[in-house]
Order: C-alpha cells, then structure tokens, then sequence
C-alpha cells in the first residue's frame, strides 16, 4: 500500500534552471540521504527544498504514519511560474526588460515496498 505524499512551493522567487540543479541532486534518493544532501549543498536553492522535502517527510509521518527510513523521493520537479518584468531606461532613450523569474517545485514521496 504505497502513497504518494506530495508537496509544493510554489512562486519561489528563483529561476528554475538554477532550482533544477539542486533538484536533480536528490531524485531518486532516500529522504533522510537527500535531507542531508540538500543541507549541505553550497547553491542558495538548496534551502527552501530542503524545507519542502522536510516538509513531505513530516506530511509522511504525520497524515499516514509512514516512517521517515521507508521513504524515497520518486519525483521532484522545478516547473516555471509566472515572470514579473520590470523596466529600467537606459541611456540614449534606450529601454531596459528585467525580468525576475518565479518557479514552483514539486516532491513526491513514496513508501519503499518492503520485500
């Protein structure tokens, strides 16, 4: 009787190519191994996912009484969210676009099947 126990974050204020790096460190990894990956990783992302997959693992436990050891991330993925655009003028009448990039990330845990 497998779950599948799901989080999001969602308009996180950083691009998701860079979100995707750190994302693609702890797909397929038990939670506790990931946790502990995504602690230590040294790109600014890696916090607010290791906040999210905490947040699953604590989900696991609470909602369906899964133990934290039984767990691994089958998916996560960093899709893009809407681009807030910005202007600055520029010299000689010149027109500037910045655009500040959003993304949500998604985990979904799984219950290893125990042989």
């Amino acid at each position: 009787m497998a779950h599948d126990i799901r989080a999001q974050l969602r308009f996180f204020t950083m691009s998701a190519q860079k979100v995707r790096l750190v994302v693609d460190l702890v797909r397929g990894k038990d939670a506790v191994q990931a946790l502990e990956m995504l602690r230590f990783a040294p790109q600014g992302a890696a916090q607010p996912v290791f906040k999210l997959v905490s947040s699953a693992v604590a989900n696991a436990e609470e909602n369906f009484g899964v133990s934290r050891e039984d767990l691994y991330v089958a998916a996560i993925f960093a899709d893009e969210a809407p681009t807030r655009k910005w202007r600055r003028f520029g010299a000689r009448g010149r027109f500037k676009p910045i655009l500040r990039r959003t993304s949500h990330v998604t985990v979904v845990l799984r219950e290893r099947e125990s042989a």
